[in-house]
């Protein structure tokens, strides 16, 4: 992440003192932040680029956030970015650097990064006083005009804004207004660039009314004395509307100040948060295994995470963020490739047996409600897990169960069905081997045969849809399924429910 604190870069072609910036002409004559990120934004969209060329990465915004955010630089507002967690708000708000100067000058030495051409404050204007035209200037790229400081409820003005140094002061001969006196925080270390605080609610309402000074008056006070800080920021906000009301709220003064406020959302389709997914996820990789995940697994993954948002399980207002979604397709990848290393396969193929590996990623990632905390956590992961491959059965087959008798007997189902209620069981690990794992579904009757019909899987993919269509049998309420040590297995509804209730009788 960038920090006020980076160092700035240098350039033999660019002017390195006052005098040769002066002896350069109107080139890098200075202006506001907030005019040269709207004149560069002008220039951008003049060349003709769209919303995902102004922000790459940010996907599933083109129509919605990125024109509202658009306007809100070119109108020259400072930004408030409202939304649940995990909807990209601060790489939203670190994107706008993208339309910063390349280099700007900044007087060396001096901390609140003054334009050589005008010295803001006395130590500035020392420092000009003092060596003349061989002031040294220094080049501040992208990453050295962006801060960002998260927000906790102990985070006080010293740590924005700065605190009076009296021994400094008095060992100096400075008044304890003078900003000589002041050892500046990170807002005024950012001064002519952007600065980003996230989670503003959970500020301290009196902080929250210093950074309003600085908007409106720009001054502030510091143990009771004023500090006249003559800032040139650009202000990007970001809060949860859950902390906007329960946890915190923004004083209102401070919110009136904040020119455009711009609500995030998650992706509206299942393709935008695959793309995220993809995009964003960081799997593990190995020279002697390269694991394969179809695009199934991506699919069941972000299902899963759209059930979430809505289940009654799950408390909708915190959200669900998209880092559940990477998350847990990094840790399927892990266990596609442990299985893989374990086994001297080099190309292992993604079973859904996988999919449990993929619970330790999410349940961490989900708030519960009162009904979900009765459930647990475990279960509650394999519920959305469940109501993905529900939405994607449904998209692509018929239905397990209708309520026609007749079409049950002769369904496509019948003699997958049959050979379970003969008393059979399909035992599926994460740990056996392709060829172990593909003899086991091929001993169920039919199951290629109707996959292949139904489905019309790649060749390199028939063992995992037919996989597909056992676990949707199962959520379809046609068979049992119960874990093992590695893997699932499946059986016949009727005597798994005898058996359970004969387990019950002899218990008693």
């Amino acid at each position: 992440m960038p920090t006020s604190g980076s160092v700035p870069s240098t350039d033999s072609k660019l002017p390195p003192t006052l005098g040769a910036l002066k002896a350069a002409g109107s080139r890098h004559a200075p202006r506001g932040v907030k005019e040269e990120l709207r004149a560069n934004l002008i220039a951008a969209l003049t060349a003709g680029k769209t919303g995902e060329e102004l922000f790459p990465g940010l996907i599933g915004y083109h129509e919605t956030v990125i024109p509202q955010v658009v306007n809100a630089v070119l109108a020259g507002h400072d930004l408030l970015l409202l939304g649940l967690r995990g909807q990209a708000k601060t790489r939203l708000a670190r994107a706008l650097m993208r339309f910063l100067d390349a280099r700007v000058p900044a007087l060396a030495g001096d901390p609140l990064r003054s334009h050589p051409l005008e010295p803001v404050g006395a130590m500035a204007q020392d420092i000009v006083a003092r060596d003349g035209d061989a002031a040294r200037v220094v080049w501040l790229g992208h990453d050295d005009r962006y801060g960002e400081k998260l927000a906790t409820p102990d985070v006080s003005v010293a740590d924005l804004i700065g605190d009076v140094d009296p021994i400094r002061a008095s060992r100096e001969g400075y008044d304890l207004g003078d900003l000589r006196a002041v050892t500046f925080g990170i807002v005024p270390r950012t001064n002519r660039g952007i600065f980003c605080i996230n989670e503003l609610p959970d500020l301290a309402p009196r902080i929250q009314v210093a950074l309003f000074n600085i908007l409106e008056e720009q001054d502030v006070q510091v143990r009771g004395i004023p500090l006249r800080l003559p800032l040139d920021l650009m202000l990007v906000f970001t809060a949860n509307p859950e902390d906007y009301t329960s946890r915190g709220q923004i004083i209102t003064p401070l919110k009136d100040r904040i020119g455009a406020q711009v609500l995030t959302h998650y992706p509206k389709t299942r393709d935008e948060g695959v793309r995220i997914m993809a995009q964003e996820a960081h799997v593990a990789v190995s020279a002697a295994v390269t694991p394969i995940v179809p695009d199934l697994f991506h699919q069941i993954i972000e299902e899963a995470a759209r059930a979430a948002r809505t289940s009654e399980f799950v408390d909708t207002k915190s959200g669900v963020s998209a880092r559940l979604t990477i998350a847990a397709l990094e840790a399927l990848h892990a266990n596609v490739l442990q299985r893989g290393l374990l086994l001297k396969e080099s190309r292992p193929m993604a079973r859904l047996v996988d999919l449990p590996a993929t619970l330790s990623a999410m349940t961490g990632k989900i708030e519960l409600a009162y009904e979900g905390e009765q459930e647990g956590p475990l279960k509650v992961g394999w519920h959305v897990l469940s109501e993905a491959v529900k939405t994607l059965w449904a998209e692509r087959l018929p239905p397990v169960i209708t309520e026609k008798e007749d079409e049950r007997e002769k369904g496509p189902w019948k003699n997958i069905l049959a050979w379970f209620a003969a008393g059979n069981v399909l035992t599926l690990s994460d740990r056996s081997t392709t060829q172990e794992h593909e003899a086991a579904l091929a001993a169920v009757p039919d199951l290629a045969k109707t996959t292949d019909h139904l489905l019309k899987p790649p060749a390199a993919e028939r063992a995992l849809w037919q996989e597909f269509v056992v676990e949707g049998l199962f959520h379809g309420g046609a068979l049992a399924r119960e874990d093992s040590a590695r893997g699932l297995v499946y059986s016949d509804l009727l005597a798994h429910m005898m058996g359970r209730e004969e387990k019950k009788r002899r218990r008693t």
